[in-house]
């Protein structure tokens, strides 16, 4: 029944728990004004969470130290303990070896967690290593009850620990030095030397020295502080560069002279206990926390400062429930942003910043009373004793609420350092930051603060037009435009239209203010271009460039609405607004530094009519950029109508067009040629000869050419143009009107027909014996062209010329016609003689013959050549008909090929005719009548055919030697193996 009762009461303390959860997770969702749902799912785990060691100590526990993760403590009266933390199963036991009934006093371990200081209430001390077993006695220290020790954080290593200072209960501190290492024949103790530097007083009195703690600042300065009951003593001074191994004690002499800088305070509490904290091990500390009888005087280091180490010194005073009588605190240890407080039987947290105590843990009294807490250096975890049970304080995301404390203080750079990883937190402290900074008027401050945080932004944005902080809202605009991503246009679009809407304003009130000259002015303009030429807004104005163009001729703000035209790379708008202003040259400026082809055609027309030698010099930088039949229009335009200044231009860029870009294109061609014939008629003839005399060569129109030159009445012209024409008829008509001479080089021109240039010749010969009369220079025609004979031109003189003109003439022609006659006759000789000779040869050949051996063999197969037919050539060489067949075939063309495979099957088939009617005639029973119906066919024609066949085909194979002819020699580049056989002689080889 108690097990019921037990189960139901378990589920019920469940089910609450689950409740409260639920309660507590339900209270931490919420929505909050800036944007953030802030959702825990479950509790967070507290600063300060605390352990119990699972350690049973065989006897009491006396002390504790730990340092670098080395932990020792004193068990009973004789019994050392060693735990290495890395180790934990591995504990080391080292007995003391003392007979009398002395006391472990206090253990001190140095930062490296090698050397250990035993202190007994004999006034004695030990010391051991912990590479070693054995505890040595200290020999020199003997008669001082040790109470601090001030470790060498910089010369201290695991086998020395460099000069230390040693505090003693009588206040006398000294300066000392242990070796583990075994020492000389006659120095075997491990401490050096143990000299005495300074010693303490309070009231007149000597003054145990509680703590000691050595720093090193800059430039080889150190500092030294040591706390008496009631005091907090400073000192300061420098140590040669070198010299550090020599100790402290010059230290303490350069403060021999002056009083000793210290802090005092009334009350006593009969010891007191210094703290610091370091973020890592072997640096410096940033801050301190003093406990003495008043309460706990923190703060901050400061090792620039000349006049004291402390600095930000505050008091924090016991509450009430800390009596110095009876409930005294015992120890104390420093964190980042807490210091712990302990009592006999709690801890309490005390905040640094706000001096609030934010966490008390009271400890079960079955383990006895608190003695004492340690902090380890090295890992930042705090130990807390009993007699009986070990205690650690795990120290978890300590400033996760420092933030908050802060933010409360105003001091928002530092809330923002430590919640920059909780943009909830982050975004909190920047909106009270943006909201302190509004209230004291701070407004562009403010507002950089409100753009950064998700605060409703039409909230904000009201709240600076409602205080008309336009410069406020601008920064906030701006601020917040930066933020957006590239994927959130449409808020990116309304940002930059109402900022552009923004700066027009402000700049319009200023140029009415103080006009466009002044500072702000400029300022103001340059501002709003650099955003205008924002490269992460590009893609927006462009998309939105048409309610921007909009806003701009609003405000009549011209210049800007250029610029934001180059910025968009708009150079139309631009090239327009010169234009419309008649700053033509600013226009052309922009085409020449854009070079775009599709403006310098739109505009090329108007910027021709205005300043024409700048636009042709612009074309002529653009080359072969520009297309110069697209330019023809506004060329042919104003050359019509336009000044000689606009047509020498035109007739430049023309005359660049074809010798510099050697344009062939024949309307550019038709054109110059027209500006030459309207306007610079003694180019035109230069130009036509130039552009070549085959109507292959020209790219003008001849056409076209030879009307425009004929109505404008350039008879030279037309006369060149009829050569290239090859009209020459033509052109010897039209050149006899202009020169004689030219219309000579006109006939001459057709060489390859004589009979039309004997024709040109003999109009230019009428026209000189009917028109200019002139007998002498017919005569010349004469000479002119070998063509002509006297007989040719006699018809075209009167009938009243005497013959004495033509005396010589006659006489010479007379003697021409001899000396052919003569050449005839010898040429019919020669003639004669060789058909002579050619019929002689063929008789020759007729009789020449060759003797054939019956030893002789085939050129080609190597048999004997008289076996069956064959062929003997001149050279020597003899082929079996078949052989030599088998031979030339490969060389004959596809044609011959034909051909012979022809004659082949007409020898064939004749001589099986022959056969057969030569059996027909042994047949003595066949009728006479058939066989004369049956030979008639073929003895009229059968043998010569045959006959013939065989010529042909002795003609196709054996007309030259084929070793020695020109088929060998034919042959020569044609390879021994056909290439479309080359696989299969391949294959055939392997």
């Amino acid at each position: 029944m108690a097990s019921i009762l037990d189960e139901y009461e378990d589920s019920q303390n469940s089910r609450q728990s689950t409740q409260q959860r639920g309660r507590l997770a339900s209270t931490n969702i919420g929505l909050t004004h800036s944007g953030f749902v802030n959702v825990r799912l479950e509790e967070e785990k507290p600063i300060f969470n605390k352990q119990r060691i699972d350690f049973t100590p065989p006897e009491r526990i006396n002390h504790l130290a730990v340092c670098n993760s080395q932990l020792c403590m004193s068990l009973g009266r004789d019994t050392l303990l060693r735990i290495d933390l890395a180790k934990p199963d591995q504990p080391n036991q080292v007995e003391m070896g003392r007979k009398d009934d002395s006391k472990v006093h206090k253990l001190f371990l140095d930062p490296t967690g090698s050397h250990l200081l035993i202190s007994l209430n004999t006034s004695e001390c030990l010391y051991l290593n912990r590479n070693t077993q054995k505890v040595r006695s200290l020999s020199r220290w003997r008669g001082h009850l040790v109470e601090s020790v001030g470790w060498n954080k910089m010369l201290g290593n695991e086998t020395n620990t460099g000069p230390i200072l040693v505090g003693t209960g009588q206040g006398v501190i000294f300066e000392a030095e242990i070796s583990a290492t075994e020492g000389s024949l006659f120095n075997t103790n491990p401490d050096q030397y143990f000299r005495q530097v300074h010693s303490l007083e309070e009231d007149g009195r000597p003054a145990p020295v509680c703590c000691l703690e050595v720093e090193r600042g800059l430039e080889n300065k150190y500092f030294i502080i040591a706390t008496t009951r009631k005091r907090l003593f400073q000192f300061a001074g420098k140590v040669a560069e070198g010299a550090e191994q020599q100790g402290f004690s010059s230290i303490f002499t350069q403060n021999q002279d002056l009083l000793p800088s210290f802090q005092e305070f009334p009350a006593n509490m009969g010891y007191s206990e210094i703290t610091f904290y370091t973020s890592k091990l072997r640096i410096s500390p940033k801050a301190f926390a003093w406990m003495m009888g008043n309460g706990v005087l923190y703060g901050q280091l400061d090792y620039v400062r000349p006049d004291s180490l402390l600095s930000d010194v505050q008091v924090w005073e016991y509450t009430t429930d800390i009596d110095l009588s009876f409930n005294k605190p015992i120890s104390i240890v420093l964190t980042q942003f807490h210091f712990l407080l302990l009592l006999h039987d709690r801890v309490k947290a005390i905040c640094t910043l706000n001096s609030q105590v934010v966490h008390e843990d009271v400890f079960p009294e079955k383990f006895g009373p608190l003695k004492r807490m340690i902090k380890d250096p090295a890992g930042g975890l705090v130990w807390i004793y009993t007699e009986r049970a070990v205690f650690r304080y795990h120290i978890q995301r300590e400033s996760r609420d420092v933030w908050q404390m802060y933010m409360s203080m105003k001091k928002f750079d530092l809330a923002k350092e430590y919640c920059r990883e909780r943009p909830e937190c982050l975004d909190m402290v920047l909106s009270n930051e943006a909201e302190h900074c509004f209230q004291n008027k701070r407004y562009l401050d403010s507002a950089k603060c409100y753009a950064m945080t998700q605060n409703y932004f039409e909230e904000i944005a009201l709240k600076f037009i409602e205080a008309k902080q336009e410069e406020a809202l601008k920064e906030f605009l701006l601020k917040k435009l930066s933020n957006f991503k590239s994927s959130e246009r449409t808020q990116i679009t309304l940002l930059v239209t109402w900022l552009t809407e923004l700066y027009l304003n402000r700049l319009g009130q200023l140029e009415d203010d103080d006009g466009k000259s002044g500072d702000l002015f400029r300022e103001t303009r340059d501002e709003f271009r650099r955003f205008l030429n924002t490269s992460k807004h590009r893609e927006c104005l462009f998309n939105n460039r048409g309610t921007i163009y909009d806003l701009l001729a609003s405000h009549g703000n011209i210049d800007d609405m250029v610029y934001f035209s180059v910025v968009m790379q708009d150079y139309e708008r631009v090239v327009s607004h010169y234009c419309q202003h008649d700053d033509y040259r600013a226009a052309l400026d922009v085409l020449a530094k854009h070079c775009d082809e599709k403006l310098f055609y739109k505009f090329s027309p108007v910027l021709m009519q205005h300043i024409p030698e700048k636009v042709v010099d612009a074309w002529i930088q653009m080359g072969k950029r520009l297309d110069p039949k697209k330019l023809i229009p506004a060329l042919m335009n104003y050359s019509q109508m336009g000044s000689s200044q606009q047509i020498n231009e035109t007739v430049r860029y023309m005359e660049f067009c074809v010798h510099e870009l050697h344009v062939t294109e024949e309307a550019i061609h038709n054109y110059l040629l027209s500006l030459y014939a309207k306007y610079k008629p003694d180019s035109l003839l230069r130009y036509l000869e130039e552009a070549g005399t085959y109507a292959s060569e020209i790219h003008y129109d001849l056409k076209y050419a030879l009307r425009l030159c004929a109505e404008l009445g350039y008879l030279r012209a037309c006369v060149l143009v009829y050569r290239i024409m090859e009209l020459y008829e033509e052109a010897v008509d039209l050149a006899l009107k202009v020169d004689v001479d030219l219309a000579k080089s006109c006939a001459d021109l057709p060489e390859d027909d004589e009979e039309l240039r004997k024709k040109l010749w003999l109009k230019i010969a009428r026209h000189v014996v009917q028109e200019e009369k002139d007998v002498k220079k017919a005569m010349n025609c004469l000479s002119s062209c070998d063509l002509l004979k006297i007989e040719d031109i006699l018809p075209f003189f009167p009938d009243f010329v005497t013959i004495d003109h033509f005396k010589e003439a006659i006489c010479s022609s007379l003697e021409e016609y001899n000396k052919h006659i003569e050449e005839l006759k010898q040429e019919m000789e020669e003639a004669t003689e060789s058909a002579k000779r050619i019929r002689e040869d063929i008789q020759e050949m007729r009789n020449k013959y060759g003797v054939v051996d019956s030893q002789d063999k085939c050129s080609a197969c190597d048999f004997p050549l008289l076996n069956r037919a064959f062929y003997l050539f001149l050279c020597g060489h003899m082929f079996h008909s078949d052989c030599l067949l088998q031979e030339v075939t490969p060389h004959l063309s596809a044609y011959k090929l034909s051909r012979l495979s022809e004659l082949q099957k007409k020898i064939s088939a004749s001589a099986q005719a022959s056969k057969s009617r030569h059996r027909s005639m042994q047949n003595e029973d066949t009728d006479e009548t058939s066989h004369a119906k049956g030979d008639t066919p073929n003895l009229g024609k059968g043998p010569t055919s045959r006959e013939q066949m065989k010529s042909d085909l002795d003609d196709m194979i054996a007309s030259e030697c084929v070793y020695c002819g020109e088929l060998m020699i034919k042959s020569v580049d044609k390879p021994f193996i056909d290439p479309q056989k080359y696989e299969e002689e391949k294959s055939s080889w392997l």
